[in-house]
């Protein structure tokens, strides 16, 4: 008797059901292009954050900026480990004021170091650097180190 209560299937009702597989194609997708942080490690810093660093840090009145990213052991006094680094450097006030930021990786996720340097002097403590980011963005990296300069008062005086 329960056979008799289900509706029983039909040719025609079948070929509705099932679509041509060949009618309807789903248009192929554009593929998105890799995002910049993506991108290999040293292409990243030295295409897109240091101009991108430069010119925010420009429009905050610092006309004599140097920017520079070199692989090389950590400039901190009483640092005795030689283990080069890939660091990006900054520098302005013809060297009187400079900072720099140390990759402990060749990757933008890596931890990340601070330092920083006034009156030419060598710098002297070493300080973690966008530790609470889990994704790393070049906006961020930015709007991070402008606001480390900025804890310094070297962007905007109180």
């Amino acid at each position: 008797m329960a056979d008799e209560t289900k509706p029983q299937a039909t040719p025609a009702a079948d070929a509705k059901a099932a679509p041509d597989p060949s009618a309807a194609k789903a248009p192929a997708k554009k593929e998105k292009p890799p995002a910049l942080e993506d991108k290999p490690f040293s292409e990243f810093i030295g295409q897109h954050f240091l101009p991108s660093l430069e010119s925010a840090l420009k429009e905050k009145g610092m006309a004599d900026i140097q920017l520079s990213f070199s692989e090389q052991p950590l400039g901190v006094f009483g640092w005795a480990d030689k283990a080069p680094y890939w660091q990006v450097k900054g520098a302005w006030e013809n060297g009187a004021r400079q900072f720099t930021i140390a990759f402990t990786k060749d990757s933008i996720s890596s931890p990340k170091l601070f330092y920083y340097a006034d009156q030419g002097s060598q710098p002297s403590t070493i300080e973690q650097f966008m530790g609470d980011e889990r994704k790393v963005t070049l906006d961020l990296m930015v709007l991070y180190t402008l606001q480390r300069l900025n804890g310094q008062k070297w962007l905007v005086r109180n």
